[in-house]
């Protein structure tokens, strides 16, 4: 495997501000945006790393991250291949009709599930793409939280509503104002607040003048509602292919032959990087 955070493996103290597991929260409320790939690959690469990893899947009717993981048990079990597998856990909506009773049934299946995963060195929770009762709890959990986007003005929309004349921002978003009160209420208790971190995802389409657009717009964004942005990765059909198999680039063997593997496994270990859940210790 190329270098990079990954070969770091227990050499990085993971960042736990708090005992017990640091959660990675992948939220947006746009779908399509890449959260469970996003999900998938933070997982298994933690998991390469030498960590415990604990999966959360609050977005049950879609069910991405969960079909990932029984893909990726059924094929250690069929092909003999020995491959980290995560602790997961599935928690679903309330089916009870009143609001409020449904709320904390719902808060307390994903506290349950929670401390099932006590012991974990990480905790990485894949979210609804909308506003819901799961959607907040899990943003209130998060230590960090990556919302990832396309590169389009489309999908900046997620973060703030912009003016399509002018090209300026009018105002934070919907979900912008989610993640605050998430953050406040975090803050209230005495926890540290969220560290916010905004994925580009590469397209490969997109045009030169767009993508100086987006990211001057994601740069005023970024001081007026407080993010951080790392690039994510692109649209790669190798992540696709390899999903039903359960697998991610940083499952296949390093092959000098296949330079779209060894980009692949590349942005991972960008995307780890970036997202700066780690310090790696002194020599």
């Amino acid at each position: 495997m190329e270098g990079g955070i990954i070969e770091q493996g227990r050499n990085a103290g993971a960042r736990q501000p708090e005992p017990g597991p640091y959660v990675v929260v992948v939220g947006s409320e746009k779908g399509g945006t890449g959260k469970s790939t996003t999900a998938i690959h933070l997982s298994v690469a933690l998991m390469k790393m030498g960590f415990t990893v604990g999966t959360l899947d609050l977005d049950a009717r879609q069910g991405s991250l969960t079909a990932f993981v029984k893909n990726r048990a059924a094929f250690a079990e069929r092909s003999g291949q020995v491959l980290e597998l995560p602790h997961h856990h599935v928690v679903e909506r309330s089916n009870a009709t009143v609001s409020e009773q449904a709320k904390a049934e719902e808060a307390q299946n994903l506290q349950n599930a929670l401390d099932d995963l006590s012991d974990c060195d990480f905790v990485i929770i894949d979210t609804p793409g909308s506003d819901s009762s799961l959607c907040r709890l899990g943003h209130s959990h998060a230590d960090t939280l990556v919302t990832p986007l396309n590169d389009s003005l489309l999908d900046v929309e997620v973060l703030a509503r912009i003016n399509p004349e002018r090209r300026e921002v009018e105002a934070p978003s919907v979900y912008s104002q989610l993640v605050w009160e998430q953050n406040n209420q975090r803050v209230v208790a005495g926890q540290a607040p969220i560290d916010w971190v905004v994925l580009r995802n590469r397209l490969a389409h997109i045009e030169a003048r767009n993508m100086r657009e987006i990211s001057n717009l994601l740069s005023v964004l970024s001081k007026r509602i407080g993010f951080r942005v790392a690039p994510g990765v692109s649209e790669r059909v190798v992540f696709r292919e390899l999903f039903l198999s359960g697998l991610t680039a940083l499952d296949l063997p390093a092959d000098p032959g296949s330079s779209s593997h060894a980009s692949a496994r590349r942005e991972i270990n960008d995307l780890l990087d970036a997202i700066g859940l780690f310090e790696t210790s002194p020599a």
